[in-house]
């Protein structure tokens, strides 16, 4: 039996490596992989990180837009919260034993998480133009889907001795979900709500051409300038916001264990 299945994982390292090799091969590279300025650009943009624009105007710009990036990025996140978590309760079947239902809830969290955010983006930019509002939803409905089925599979893969005793004391299924499947889930969900808080972060960044603003943004107009030197620093306040989020999740996961 190890020897089967040894085999069949050597085959399949080697069908994922002839691919890797196909698909460089495939590359169409007669051009060169780097236009003639690529490499005069990038030493310039490394160049910069030594010369950092640390000017108090620009660094009250980009904690401003740090605060606004994550504002966003907490309500993009409260929104997705709702819809997935109201999606995982009948996805998962601890609320209500339907399979029919069930079949239906994971169908549209399939849907919700099948498209991207850019797409989304592009489909509230039609309906209601550059706006917040369309690149906030633009963000949350995706992430619905993300956190809807890890909450889902969560809830199902609880130990259900827990569950079989508060059965047997008479609780209901109200009971059921709030005192035997969220108390032994809980952890594992809300290391994964934080974690796409940092994701909706690096999202919400890269979502400032519907509107959006903030740290993203700024990155964005420092670039068309060709202001590397203020990249620089708008990209060291957005990964100081994701080290500070990690530190955040850190914490809280440390106090609900």
């Amino acid at each position: 039996m190890k020897a089967s299945l040894n085999e069949r994982r050597n085959f399949l390292t080697l069908i994922l490596l002839l691919t890797f090799l196909f698909s460089l091969f495939a590359i169409d590279n007669e051009k060169g992989i780097v236009h003639s300025g690529g490499w005069a650009t990038l030493q310039r943009l490394f160049s910069s990180l030594l010369q950092l624009d640390l000017s108090v105007a620009l660094l009250t710009l980009a904690f401003k837009s740090s605060l606004l990036t994550f504002a966003y990025a907490l309500l993009t996140l409260s929104l997705a919260l709702i819809g997935g978590f109201f999606l995982a309760i009948f996805a998962s079947g601890v609320f209500i034993p339907s399979t029919v239902l069930q079949a239906v809830a994971r169908a549209i969290l399939g849907f919700l998480r099948a498209i991207h955010e850019l797409i989304w983006a592009w489909f509230f930019v039609a309906a209601v133009g550059l706006n917040p509002i369309g690149a906030v939803f633009a963000l949350a409905i995706p992430y619905s889907g993300y956190l809807g089925k890890i909450f889902a599979d969560t809830l199902q893969a609880v130990p259900h001795k827990p569950i079989a005793a508060l059965k047997q004391a008479g609780a209901t299924p109200l009971q059921l979900l709030f005192y035997g499947y969220l108390p032994q889930a809980l952890p594992m969900m809300l290391s994964y709500t934080m974690y796409r808080l940092e994701c909706a972060i690096r999202s919400s960044s890269v979502l400032s051409f519907v509107g959006l603003g903030g740290i993203g943004m700024q990155i964005q107009l420092s670039l068309q300038d060709l202001r590397y030197d203020q990249v620089w620093t708008f990209l060291i306040f957005l990964v100081g916001l994701i080290v500070l989020i990690d530190r955040w999740s850190y914490a809280v996961r440390k106090r609900v264990k």
